[in-house]
């Protein structure tokens, strides 16, 4: 495996390094193994000492990320039938892919933005862009604001604990390296607590004893209005009679 820690360092002062630098943040866009944000961030430390140009150190950077999220969009689009067979329902990847898709769909910009910051999320919404076809104007768009973002933000990183410890570079590696590290993570709780679903709202204070109000007089004994409105359904009021059998009339009272 190649050491790419050693070959930056050994390149800072040389027109290649800048290509070390393409060449990394390419890759690390969808091999995980990659070490790019430690590279990127040294990168910043030597441009805090004039060893290397910031502008050109967060271009390469730019570029190369925005190059290597095509790599899995491409393989995504091409190969969506195959990966998705590989994906049965209901298993973990699936329940991923599947809200992935969602988040693309509702705000597929925002989604490729974000994770682009998330070491391991960025794989699998670039991938899953490809699967369900987002549309490749948008998603290039996306993708290199994201990217430019990125670089940005990492070289930035690195420049700061470079100027902060000028005298020792190992230390404004290690300050640099704890800022990332520490960005995005706190990206990643963000993006846990939004999946969270939101509470039920309570009901409101006197809405079950009115459904109650509302459902008991069918429980309980029929009023008798109720009585006497089935009693002249059926074959209609009993005439009333006095005590010796004769019918009263109407006005009898």
């Amino acid at each position: 495996m190649i050491d790419w820690m050693g070959l930056a360092t050994s390149l800072v002062t040389s027109p290649w390094f800048y290509l070390v630098l393409v060449a990394v943040s390419l890759l690390d866009s969808f091999l995980p193994l990659i070490p790019s944000e430690p590279v990127v961030v040294i990168a910043g430390v030597y441009a805090a000492d004039g060893d290397t140009e910031l502008v050109a150190c967060i271009a390469a950077t730019a570029l190369g990320a925005v190059l290597g999220d095509l790599v899995p969009y491409v393989v995504g689009r091409s190969l969506a039938e195959r990966v998705r067979a590989r994906l049965r329902p209901g298993t973990r990847r699936r329940r991923a892919h599947d809200w992935i898709a969602a988040e693309l769909a509702a705000r597929g910009s925002y989604t490729l933005v974000t994770s682009r910051f998330i070491p391991v999320g960025r794989y699998l919404v670039t991938l899953s862009a490809g699967m369900v076809g987002y549309p490749w104007r948008r998603y290039l768009a996306a993708t290199a604001f994201a990217g430019l973002c990125w670089s940005t933000y990492t070289v930035l990183i690195g420049y700061a604990g470079g100027a902060l410890f000028q005298d020792n570079d190992l230390i404004g590696m290690a300050v640099g390296l704890g800022l990332a590290f520490a960005l995005s993570g706190t990206v990643e709780v963000v993006r846990r607590l939004r999946r969270r679903p939101a509470p039920a709202p309570p009901s409101a204070p006197g809405h079950n004893a009115a459904a109650a109000d509302v459902v008991r007089p069918a429980c309980g004994p029929q009023p008798a209005v109720g009585r006497n409105a089935v009693r002249a359904g059926r074959g209609g009021a009993r005439p009333r009679t006095s005590s010796d059998g004769g019918e009263l009339d109407a006005g009898h009272t």
